[in-house]
Parts: C-alpha cells; structure tokens; sequence
C-alpha cells in the first residue's frame, strides 16, 4: 500500500465500519440479524430435503424453487459471517481481492435469484395459459439450461465489475469501506478518480437483468390474470390464482426491497447512511427468510410433507 499525496494506491485491505451512525449498538443489531440468517438456513434446508425426498414434488415449480432455496442459503452465507464478525468481534479487516470476490458473489446471486423468479414466472404461465403443453415444454432438460443459463447470465455480467474496479481505479480517497459488507458501489466510492463508467455499467447490469425480468414477469402475469378471469367457473379461477399467490408475494418482497435499495442508494442524498445500509441488509436477508415460509404455507404439497416430517415418529 503506497500513499500519494493523500490517495492509497491500490490498497492491500479494506476495513468495513459496519453501519455507519450505529456503531455502538451494532453488538444488538447481529443479534435479530444472525437470528434471521439461522432460521433462513433451516427453513431452505428443509425445503429442499422434502423436495429432494418427495417423488411428487419432481416438477418444474418445486425444481425452481429448490434451485432458489439453494441461491438463497449461498446468498446469505455470503454476506452473514463477515457481517457478524464485524458486528460482534472488530473483524473489520477484509483483504482487497476478498472484497472484491464477496462484491462479485453476492450481486451475482442476487441476479441468479431474479433470473430464477423469471423462469418460475414463465412456469405458471406456461401452466396456467398452456396447460396441455405445459409437460412437453418444462422438460428436465429445459430446467437444467436455465439453471445454468440464469448462472451464466449473472456471472459474466457481473465479471466486467471486477475489471472496472481493478484495471481502472487505481488510487483511493480512503480503505475505509461506510458498509457492512463488500458492495458494488460503495467500493467504487472510494477512489480518487473518474467512476462514472463504474456507476454506468453498475447501472446497465441493474436494469439489463432487475429490470428486463420484472417487464418480462409483469407480462406473464398479465396474461395469466386475463386467462385466469376468463375461466367459467368460480372455483377454477381462485384454485389457478391461488397457485401464483406465493411467486406474487415472494416476487414482489424481492423487487420492492431491490429497487427500493437500488435507488435510495444513489438518489437519497438527504437520507441518512445508516438508513441506507439497512435496507440494503434487509433487502439481502429478508428474502431468503420469507421465502420457505412463503411456499411452505402456501403451498398444500409442501406443507402436508412439513407436517408428515413434524409429526413423524419412529416405529416402537
């Protein structure tokens, strides 16, 4: 780490303050927080253990919602164990490339889960408005080239981040990072140089995948509603609506909280930091919170095999 009038030149570790303003009660703070990511990993595991063992559940809607269980566990394991160390023990150290590689993982699962909520957009809608075709079309193979198309997508998108970062900015105002864990733009914040073409890619990946997927879920359930009222009987519309009610709720918790995030981030001026930094936390931890508790209360196969697992007992 070399200092030149005043900047760092490309600084061999970052120190994450955590949430700036709330310093002095983030010791209570990682309390509800490591609360929230315990009960998010049990609620996944469990959801893909019944998946995986139940034969019925073989299906194009739980498949994705197990590929999402899985998103979510890595999402947040990516993000909590830091955040606790910072909270709880002063870990506040955190090498460069590290930062660097938590940055590139957390917004590239962030894109995984949307391109995830997409496909399971285009699922109901296949299901609902198609019906017949429905199996012909969501194939195993189909499911497999999505899985790894939604990954593709994330991950080299989000690649030239790491080369802005890298190649471009060289020198820093300060290693001192007002977050509690690596993001895009409060690392590019940083610097003492020119980022305006770090904000503008940070930008076009944002609406490029965010904001492409809510226009294309937007439309499906827009075609799904039109299908769904246009059913005769009473009775067949709520059962075809009340198969959506979970990907609405879980969809709607997590663009609300992204864009709302998105844009406080970079356009609330006159809101105060800590605010900021909350609802970015909130925004990675809430929904792989709600998620299997969504499906699992909605969802009369899931919560029948819950219930089987609750109140199994072993034979005397």
């Amino acid at each position: 780490m070399v200092m030149t009038n005043g900047t760092v030149f490309m600084p061999s570790i970052l120190i994450l303050i955590g949430i700036p303003g709330l310093e002095s009660v983030q010791c209570w703070i990682g309390i509800p927080f490591c609360g929230i990511y315990v009960i998010a990993l049990i609620g996944n595991y469990v959801l893909l253990v019944i998946i995986k063992s139940e034969h019925s559940l073989h299906k194009p809607m739980y498949l994705f919602l197990a590929m999402l269980g899985i998103t979510d566990i890595a999402l947040s394991t990516c993000i909590l164990p830091k955040m606790l160390g910072v909270f709880w023990f002063h870990m506040q150290e955190i090498q460069f490339d590290v930062c660097l590689l938590q940055m590139w993982l957390i917004h590239t699962f962030q894109c995984i889960e949307s391109g995830i909520l997409l496909a399971m957009a285009m699922d109901r809608y296949v299901a609902i408005c198609d019906p017949l075709r429905h199996a012909t079309i969501f194939t195993s193979q189909l499911l497999t080239q999505i899985g790894i198309g939604v990954t593709l997508r994330a991950g080299i998108l989000m690649a030239p981040c790491l080369l802005l970062i890298k190649c471009r900015l060289k020198y820093y105002q300060t290693t001192v990072i007002s977050h509690s864990y690596c993001e895009h733009m409060a690392i590019v914040k940083l610097a003492a140089g020119d980022i305006q073409v770090n904000k503008a890619y940070g930008l076009f990946v944002a609406f490029s995948i965010l904001g492409f997927d809510v226009i294309l879920i937007l439309l499906s359930y827009i075609r799904i509603f039109i299908a769904v009222f246009h059913l005769p009987q009473k009775e067949a519309r709520l059962k075809a609506f009340n198969t959506c009610i979970a990907h609405i709720f879980v969809f709607l918790e997590f663009y609300i909280l992204a864009f709302f995030s998105f844009f406080t981030h970079r356009f609330g001026f006159h809101i105060p930091p800590y605010v900021h930094i909350l609802l970015s936390n909130l925004y990675l931890l809430v929904p792989p919170l709600l998620n299997p508790i969504v499906y699992g209360v909605k969802t009369k196969e899931i919560r029948d095999q819950v219930m089987k697992l609750i109140t199994f007992k072993n034979p005397a």
